[in-house]
């Protein structure tokens, strides 16, 4: 591997990395204005909240199942396999909703496809598996 092409992977995958972190910001804060800096416009969408295609329903199904009191999405272990202009990535994420004096976490694994576009690196596919969930 050239020093060329290893600062390329990098670059490549701090893009990504915060492109999923965004992803988590984008939810928490309900910036969903921001949508386009992060999806791409076909994106897909699989979650326990209901599956959407196409980025104004993928925002329509966030808006409808993130309005909480306070949220919290912590992602962590984001692996990235990168192939040219595409990428799987796997992460695993704990996530807070607050309601009142209620408050339920659910431990999930997060599976993405990133794609290279003119505007940088989008998630074009978003799927959400259930691992746990904790209520009090």
């Amino acid at each position: 591997m050239t020093d060329t092409t290893l600062i390329n992977d990098l670059t490549d995958r701090r893009e990504i990395s915060d492109l999923v972190s965004r992803l988590g910001l984008w939810l928490d804060e309900g910036r969903f204005d921001e949508a386009p800096s992060i999806l791409t416009d076909d994106v897909a969408v699989s979650t326990p909240g209901g599956q959407a295609q196409g980025i104004e329903r993928v925002i329509a199904q966030a808006r409808r199942n993130h309005q909480y009191d306070g949220l919290q999405h912590v992602i962590s272990n984001v692996l990235i396999d990168l192939e040219g202009d595409r990428a799987d990535v796997r992460a695993n994420l704990v996530a807070s909703f607050v309601n009142g004096g209620s408050v339920e976490q659910h431990g999930e694994r997060y599976r993405f496809e990133a794609v290279r576009t003119a505007d940088g690196w989008r998630l074009s596919r978003v799927e959400v598996e259930p691992v746990w969930l904790s209520a009090s």
